[in-house]
């Protein structure tokens, strides 16, 4: 893995060859997700037929798109006891971290007679998108329901794309039983991102649309943003480890590998003070990638977005981090904590060696859908509030509102707005 010394032009040179990640650099592919949106708007269900034989080879109609009950249970019997009792495991962990983000409603009263408040909603229809082509992940279910569920959307509208069989992936089945999931649809890509934003024939239209998937999937939630909500546009997985001379190589090398597993656009960095440790972690990680099931993609990934920087302290290491705005940021230094209280751009924050990121993917219990691409600058996990929506309440008794309509009368002139200002105005024309 390369190993790279930490200077500004390095450090530009490293971003930029990041963005060249994000989803909004493959115009050449808007075309066709626009072209799939509108023939999916135009046709409704025949266009989603049409297009899972195209993509998925997979021959459907109306009547068996919707994964049926007998479906789930059948997978769930079939499926390894053991991994479901892990399942159900994991999923008590994301619920209870979950349940700690539930907002509630409140009213603040004043003697005047003001009223005001806020009011928390559940949203009604939520469309959860999960993964089921080269990989699929069961774990991006629970991550994408159980905050759902925490939330009290009432109804939950999961989309997957089929095997050339029809059948979908038995662990996102039983991960949706789990989690308490019915209604799951055959359908995949573009066409199942259209198909939640304006509605079929069989798919009802939602209010909002989450998680992750393929640069045709990003492209089209970025394409329906506005007639629909979406949680984010995900680019490839990322992970950063901040590490000094007490970190273990072994452990920093393994960690940086369990994303660039993921993808060949995934990227793996280290930031390092310590010359030694960066090079025993070139070492170690030539080992492991010789081990690895998917050592090609780890390979081309690591090649084009993997570095090992050498920075000159920690606090320089600490403000590239920033700079960068991993979506996965672990820590492995004398102080991890101290250096904590510093990060402020991270998607989700690993702290000290026992605390690899697959335990975030899978198990500990808050959220690994998380912004990529630097967007954890601005944007925040997956959680119950990405479910919900807030109303504002407002009353004002006569004795309040005398007191505040020349002041409101006022602002709303200066404005040039005398419809505003009439409003207000017409209670006091006796007064």
């Amino acid at each position: 893995m390369r190993i790279v010394a930490l200077t500004n032009e390095t450090k530009q040179d490293i971003l930029k060859n990041l963005l060249k990640r994000s989803p909004g650099q493959y115009p050449e592919y808007e075309t066709t997700v626009q072209e799939i949106i509108s023939q999916v708007r135009k046709d409704g269900d025949q266009a989603l037929i049409t297009y899972s034989k195209k993509f998925d080879g997979c021959e459907l109609d109306a009547d068996s798109m919707r994964v049926t009950e007998q479906e789930i249970e059948e997978a769930y019997a079939a499926y390894d006891p053991e991994l479901i009792a892990v399942m159900k495991r994991a999923h008590d962990n994301i619920e209870e971290y979950h349940k700690k983000q539930i907002r509630y409603s409140w009213i603040d009263t004043k003697d005047d007679g003001t009223i005001l408040g806020q009011k928390i909603t559940p949203l009604e229809k939520v469309g959860v998108y999960v993964p089921g082509g080269k990989a699929a992940y069961p774990s991006s279910t629970m991550m994408c329901v159980i905050p759902a569920k925490v939330a009290g959307v009432d109804r939950i509208v999961m989309m997957t794309p089929p095997g050339k069989t029809g059948v979908i992936n038995p662990g996102i089945l039983v991960a949706a039983k789990i989690c308490g999931v019915t209604e799951i649809y055959k359908v995949g890509g573009a066409q199942a991102i259209a198909a939640l934003a304006y509605g079929t024939e069989t798919i009802p239209k939602v209010d909002k649309i989450v998680g992750p998937g393929n640069i045709f999937v990003a492209l089209a939630k970025k394409a329906v943003y506005g007639n629909v909500s979406i949680d984010s546009i995900a680019g490839p997985s990322e992970i950063l480890v901040l590490a000094d001379e007490t970190a273990n190589p072994r452990y920093v090398a393994a960690d940086l590998l369990s994303q660039a597993e993921h993808d060949e656009l995934a990227s793996a960095i280290l930031i390092t003070t310590s010359r030694e440790l960066a090079e025993k972690v070139s070492e170690e990680i030539d080992v492991f990638v010789k081990q690895l099931s998917r050592a090609e993609i780890i390979q081309k990934s690591l090649d084009k977005y993997g570095y090992i920087l050498l920075a000159k302290s920690m606090e320089e290491a600490i403000d590239v981090a920033n700079d960068i705005a991993s979506e996965h940021l672990e820590i492995m230094t004398a102080s991890p904590y101290e250096v904590m209280t510093k990060v402020r751009n991270a998607g989700a924050i690993f702290i000290g060696e026992n605390s690899s990121e697959p335990l975030g993917d899978y198990y500990a219990g808050p959220n690994h859908v998380l912004p990529t691409n630097g967007t954890a600058k601005f944007f925040s996990p997956l959680g119950v509030d990405e479910y919900i929506k807030k109303s504002s309440i407002i009353s004002y008794s006569r004795n309040a509102l005398r007191e505040a309509h020349t002041d409101i009368e006022k602002f709303a002139a200066s404005e040039g707005l005398t419809a505003h200002a009439n409003s207000i105005k017409v209670r006091f024309e006796g007064e």
